[in-house]
């Protein structure tokens, strides 16, 4: 019986489901392709299952790398930055009140209530300030966490910076440090550092091979738990 040319399964790689398409053609090699749509696998027609799994684990760290950093689909509108909108912020709603002021923005815990007041000067821009406000907020707590990260690892505490990058949580370099997506101010604290301990793990394991991850289950022991949490929660966030 000839096997299908398109194939939809799933395999466990390093504790994690991964859904993934195998595609059979008159192709010579194995081949791996990851984008907004997952995983695909191709395989020359007279590959078998096992084979093409086999090949598929032997690339277990990069498939799962590349997956959690893939760019999420924008399933939400545009932000709006208006009364009463709602903003995440380490993972509590935050409702925003727009005010008159001199371009502050105001924190206010009553009771249960969490409010984000912008004090616009007239003609001011709300968006942008929060923006501001959110990136700073995001920067000061990022470079705190690196910190915490490297003291516990013994290494030096690298340049933090914040990325606005389509495709990557975090990036880390020998030569320019740490960089953090500015987004991940939206997320719970642990979410946070789940992502602050995989880029300080590069500091000693530039790569994605079974002693990173020793690294990071070292400083972070639950997270392959956290990687799931992460892409869950990812395609929820505003679109700001």
């Amino acid at each position: 019986m000839t096997a299908p040319a398109v194939e939809s399964r799933e395999i466990l790689l390093d504790g994690v489901r991964v859904a993934y398409t195998l595609r059979r053609s008159a192709r010579k090699t194995l081949g791996l392709r990851i984008d907004h749509r997952g995983l695909t696998v191709g395989v020359p027609l007279r590959v078998g299952l096992r084979e093409a799994e086999a090949f598929i684990r032997s690339h277990a760290a990069w498939v799962v790398e590349k997956l959690h950093n893939r760019p999420q689909p924008e399933l939400r509108p545009a932000f709006e930055a208006v009364e009463g909108a709602a903003v995440p912020f380490l993972g509590e709603a935050w409702r925003l009140s727009i005010g008159r002021g001199n371009n502050r923005v105001l924190w206010h815990e009553i009771g249960p209530e969490r409010v984000l007041e912008l004090a616009l000067r007239s003609g001011g821009d709300a968006r942008r300030l929060l923006l501001r406000e959110l990136q700073q907020r995001g920067l000061d707590l990022f470079k705190n966490r690196v910190e915490e990260f490297c003291l516990r690892l013994g290494r030096p505490v690298p340049p933090v910076a914040l990325s606005n990058a389509r495709t990557r949580w975090g990036s880390c370099s020998s030569r320019s440090g740490i960089r953090l997506h500015w987004r991940l101010i939206h997320l719970p604290l642990g979410l946070i550092d789940y992502v602050v301990a995989h880029e300080v793990a590069h500091l000693v394991e530039m790569n994605h091979s079974p002693r990173f991850w020793s690294v990071v289950e070292s400083i972070y022991p639950d997270h392959v738990a956290a990687r799931k949490a992460l892409r869950q929660v990812a395609a929820s966030l505003p679109s700001l």
